[in-house]
Parts: structure tokens; sequence; C-alpha cells
């Protein structure tokens, strides 16, 4: 008798959903036209103009660009140009949005970096709705603004907010456009490394990898003639070396145990600012032990899920749905074991969540939704909470732990849907058909149970 009890109870949330929720909301369908799309975008970029106009009129910086105005402003006018004069914290590429934002000088440089950033969003949002043709990508565009709009902090006012947008352009192209695509993702891959995990990806899942490698083995040939002409080949991978020497960033997955030891002011334990490279890191017992590990724990998981990536290719997984699974678990992996974390990190996961979207909503619903929790409790803890943070504030701490949890999560759904899909291919269920399948069996025994009471 229990059991003929809780099967109409299981129904009751949808029900409630679809009798007293979705009357009020507004209609969906209002916004799935290429006009809204544009109207919502150009309302969207108009807030964001209205946010950094106070900077813009009084010629100022936000963010990460008070540094790169005077990297910008080093290298055009005293010929000290990063990466080539000296050694750099990011590859050479960067150069590139950084001194052009500074051709008009520096007075209109945050007018110029928000420029850039709109017109690759732009060009992002056209590749990703196929013009406003495609249903499926105007979800995926819409879902792509949220997002922007929840890490504007960091996507208006840092490096991530060039190269997610171009990313995004390289996975749409990929499978028809693989030689640009391959261009935009090596240009990508020189400006921050990240996507250099796509181009994993490729290799163990595009059909035309070939192709791909080629051309970023040309594409890196001629950038690093470029910097050998410039007289900088010595610094040339110098960004990395920089990044190895650092130690447990405060926002780092990894790094929060130590944060909370920190919190609880064990002994030995604190956070701290590294004034070298201007990052707030923590220290605690057998600190050195996790910073020594992390980059083979994190090669090692980049393996391990290559392995299985490679894997479900030859049981005939499909190419393009594995392509962006892998991209997703092999970017979380580089999040999940790096003794560094920045908020900007984000930016590195959810362009693939977007481009993944295009294929289904309801294929891509976990990580849709995944990420934007990630994306609120991000911003809540930068730069809104930031300061409490440092203070040692456990709220806040919580919030952050939070976070980090779910990104792990979202790398465990990754791992589990290339399984899923080398499962699929040799013969096993369909998730969703399986899925449909249950509810229509509780749904036939729901009204089975009322017709016999």
């Amino acid at each position: 008798m229990a059991t003929t009890d809780t099967a109409p109870l299981a129904l009751a949330p949808r029900r409630f959903i679809d009798r007293v929720i979705r009357p009020v909301l507004p209609d969906a369908e209002l916004f799935m036209t290429p006009r809204a799309l544009l109207w919502g975008f150009v309302g969207i970029h108009i807030v964001y103009l209205l946010g950094l106009l106070p900077n813009i009129i009084n010629g100022t910086v936000e963010g990460d660009l008070p540094l790169y105005r005077r990297w910008a402003i080093a290298a055009e006018g005293f010929s000290q140009w990063p990466g080539i004069s000296f050694e750099w914290v990011y590859p050479i590429g960067a150069i590139l949005p950084i001194s052009v934002s500074n051709i008009a000088g520096p007075q209109f440089y945050q007018l110029l970096w928000f420029v850039l950033i709109a017109v690759l969003n732009a060009a992002s949002i056209i590749v990703l709705s196929k013009k406003g043709q495609s249903r499926r990508g105007i979800v995926a565009s819409w879902w792509w603004l949220g997002i922007l709009t929840l890490l504007s902090p960091v996507a208006l006012l840092r490096l991530e907010g060039i190269t997610a947008p171009i990313v995004i352009i390289a996975l749409v192209l990929i499978a028809r456009r693989p030689i640009v695509a391959s261009v935009l993702l090596a240009l990508a891959t020189w400006i921050k490394v990240w996507p250099g995990a796509i181009f994993l990806a490729i290799i163990a899942a595009f059909p035309m990898r070939r192709i791909a490698v080629i051309t970023g083995a040309v594409f890196s040939l001629g950038v690093a003639a470029i910097v050998w002409a410039a007289g900088g080949l010595q610094y040339l991978f110098g960004f990395a070396q920089m990044q190895s020497d650092r130690g447990l960033q405060l926002e780092a997955p990894v790094t929060t145990p130590w944060l909370w030891l920190a919190i609880m002011k064990h002994p030995g334990s604190y956070i701290f600012n590294n004034t070298d490279i201007a990052t707030r890191e923590v220290v605690g017992p057998y600190d050195h032990l996790a910073v020594s590990l992390m980059t083979p724990v994190m090669a090692i998981s980049v393996v391990a899920v290559l392995g299985l990536v490679v894997w479900a290719k030859h049981r005939g997984a499909d190419a393009s749905r594995l392509l962006l699974v892998a991209a997703l678990a092999l970017t979380a992996c580089v999040v999940v074991f790096n003794k560094v974390g920045s908020p900007q990190y984000m930016l590195w996961i959810a362009p693939i969540i977007a481009v993944g979207i295009t294929q289904g909503w309801r294929a891509w619903r976990t990580p849709a939704l995944l990420m934007i929790a990630i994306s609120l409790l991000t911003t809540m803890v930068f730069p809104i909470f930031y300061m409490p943070l440092i203070d040692g504030n456990p709220v806040v701490a919580l919030m952050l732990t939070g976070r980090n949890m779910l990104v792990v999560v979202l790398l465990g759904w990754a791992v589990r849907e290339i399984i899923y899909l080398g499962a699929r291919a040799a013969g096993a269920e369909p998730r969703f058909e399986r899925r449909a399948r249950e509810r229509e069996q509780r749904s036939a025994f729901a009204d089975t149970s009322s017709s016999a009471r």
C-alpha cells in the first residue's frame, strides 16, 4: 500500500510546476527569435557599457587592465615587450589584445578593450546561433549571455574575455572548417594556455585530428619564428616556468583544506599576499608537498581521461558529442587539480558547455545548470566578498568550498558521460531512453493505482 501512495507523490512537483509556475512565466517563445536575441545581446552590453562608463570618461581602468595597460605602454613607448624583452607570465600571443587596446592611447584603453570584447562576443553569438536560424543555438546563446553576465567582473576585465568567445567559434566550426577552427584554437592557446586542453580532446576524439594538429603546429612555428626574429626566443616558454613556481592559490580547489586550516587558526596556516605576482596564497602543514605533487597529479588525470576517450572512440562513440565531453573533462581536470585558481578559470569551462547545448538542452542540462550555480558562487566570492574571504570569513569560505565541490561534480559528470558514450556505442540502452521508459512506467502505475482506488 505504501508503494501505491508514493507514485502520485513523485509526480506532485511536476504537476505543481505545470499548473502553478509555468502559467505565470513569460512565454519562452518570445525569446526564441533572432530579433529577441539581438536585443538581448545589445541590452546586456549596454548595461556593461554603463557600468564601465565612469572609467571610460575618466580614462581609468578596472580589473587586470591596469597591469595590461602598463605592459602596453612599456611595449609601445619604450620597446619593452613582454615575452620578448623579459620573461612573462602569459604566452606571447596575449600581447595582441593588450597592445591593440592601446592604439588610441592610454586614455581610451578601457573603451577599446570593451569594444574588442563586445565584437568577439557578438561573433560568438552569431556563430553559436547560426545567425539566429538554429533554435538550439538560440538557447545556447541565451545561456552564454547569462553566464557572461554572472561572470562579468572577469569576462569584461581579463584575458579570458578574449579567449572564451574565440573558443566557442572554433568548437562550432571544427567539423565544417577544421583549418579555420584550428587556427583560432592555436591563437587562443597562445593568448592563454587553457585551450590546449581542447587540442588534446581533438587529438583523442576528432576524426580529422591530423588537420588540426598540422595547422596548430604550423601556426605555433610561425609564432616561434616571429619571437626568434624579435630576439626573445629564450622567453618563448617562460610562462610555464613562472606558473610552476607558484604556491597554493587561495581559490584553487586543491587549496580548500589549507584554507579551512587558516580560518581555524591552525598553527602555521595563514593567507598571505604574494606581492611578486600580485595574488593571494595559502600556506600550512605539508603545503610544499601539495605544491610539488599537483602538476604530476594533473598530468596523470589528463592521461587517464585521454585513455577513456580513446577507449570510447574505439567502441564507436559519436565523435561530435565525444569531442565536447572530452574537452569538458580535460579542461575541468586542469581546473580541479591546479594549485593555481582564479575566478576567470570558470570561463575555461563555460564555452564548451555553451557549444554542448547546441546538441540539445536535455543532453547538456546537468552541466548547464551546474555552471550557472558555479558562476553565481564565483562572483559572490570574487569580487563581492573577496576581502572578507581574505580575512578568513567562514561564510564566504563555505561559498568558495561549495563552488569548488560543484566543479568537481562537473568533472565527474564529464567522465561519466565519456564512459556512457563508450558503453552506449557497445549496445547499452541510451540513458535518456531508459529514463523516459521509467517515467512512463511510473505514470502508468500511478494511473492504475488511482483507478483501483
